[in-house]
């Protein structure tokens, strides 16, 4: 009776034309316009600003450092800050460097001197490249000058570089390598992905089925009935995730392959608890449109939820707890910390068994609802 049930789900979803677009065609296109907008991976090219009021060599040094900034882009060179201010405010740039009159004659004498910069707040990850990236232009320029008087007093450059930096800092990322925002966002959604569009999917089957009287399996309600279709569920949601794990990850260039043992574990524990909680869900609906609707509209807030794109300390204390009724939840955080950061199912053993309690709680409602539910007599 299993294996009969598995194939009669699995002829139901490959004959409903909605169902088979958001089950299979769904994330295949998913997997390559979501990650489009990030494959530079880190912001380039952001349009600033330099109001050059000093006109003096150093100025001009600094500015040709502003151009030659990877991250920046100059496209004005002023002497008037109201023009600047204009640029700003109709976005026509991020940030501004503000070079004030005199600098160059205050570092020769001694003097403490400042540039300023300024930046659109209305683009928060715009304005924070356009500031770190003229903040390291007046950095380089002004530890250049620094040196240069450590070597009027210093015959040796050695000596100057310790004297300049006595503790050398290397950053070296371990995770992101690239730290992009591709890498950092995509490999967690792409577990939402595979979850909402099984969940869209399964509540329109439902409801069709229950909207024309054809349920594909004849006769009572029976376990092994119910335990066919929930593996032909967890099958769908597996062949996602190893799309997604397996190549988009490596067609992307996302890190990957952390901990492959641990990662087979986790996908084979989430498939079972996705599916419960679908197969839960989805006899909840009457209606073919009802379940898309609801999935559409809650899945912004499950990706909060799961922590990700959210500190859950910022979250209030009931959602902390009420979100790991969600199988996105522990997937999520398990999967990026297996798949990206290599770690060891006893460091994921809280995902584990949110997983696991969550799957024994859906799959014993289920059936509960699965045995009582008219349209599977």
């Amino acid at each position: 009776m299993i294996w009969r049930s598995f194939l009669a789900t699995w002829r139901a979803m490959l004959t409903d034309k909605g169902a088979l677009t958001l089950l299979f065609v769904g994330g295949v296109l998913y997997s390559f316009f979501y990650p489009l907008p990030y494959t530079k991976e880190v912001v380039q090219r952001v349009p600033v600003a330099v109001v050059d009021q000093d006109r003096s060599s150093m100025s001009r040094q600094m500015t040709r450092f502003a151009m030659a900034h990877p991250a920046l882009q100059v496209v004005a060179v002023t002497p008037e800050l109201p023009a600047a201010q204009d640029l700003l405010w109709r976005r026509q740039v991020m940030g501004v460097l503000i070079i004030p009159e005199g600098l160059q004659t205050d570092v020769l004498a001694g003097r403490a001197a400042q540039a300023q910069v300024a930046g659109n707040g209305l683009y928060l990850m715009l304005n924070k490249v356009a500031l770190n990236g003229l903040a390291e232009v007046v950095g380089t320029v002004s530890a250049g000058i620094e040196l240069k008087r450590l070597a009027a007093a210093t015959p040796s450059s050695y000596q100057v570089a310790d004297q300049r930096s006595p503790i050398t800092f290397d950053a070296v990322p371990l995770f992101n390598v690239k730290e992009g925002y591709g890498a950092y966002v995509v490999p967690g959604v792409a577990t939402l992905i595979v979850q909402q569009t099984l969940l869209i999917g399964m509540t329109m089957l439902f409801g069709t089925w229950c909207q024309s009287k054809t349920f594909p399996l004849p006769g009572p309600p029976t376990a092994g009935g119910y335990m066919g279709m929930l593996l032909a569920f967890a099958s769908v949601v597996l062949l996602n995730c190893c799309y997604f794990f397996g190549f988009v990850f490596w067609f992307q260039d996302y890190p990957r392959g952390g901990n492959f043992g641990g990662l087979l574990l986790l996908l084979v524990l989430f498939s079972l608890t996705v599916a419960a909680f679908g197969m839960l869900l989805a006899m909840q609906f009457r209606t073919r449109e009802r379940g898309t609707q609801l999935m559409i509209a809650t899945s912004m807030p499950v990706l909060f939820l799961a922590g990700l794109t959210w500190p859950v300390s910022s979250m209030p204390a009931p959602l902390q707890a009420l979100r790991w009724l969600l199988p996105s939840t522990a997937g999520i955080q398990g999967f990026v910390a297996l798949n990206q950061m290599g770690a060891s199912m006893h460091d994921i053993r809280h995902e584990v068994a949110g997983l696991s309690a969550l799957f024994i709680v859906c799959a014993a409602l289920g059936w509960r609802r699965w045995c009582n539910d008219e349209k599977t007599g």
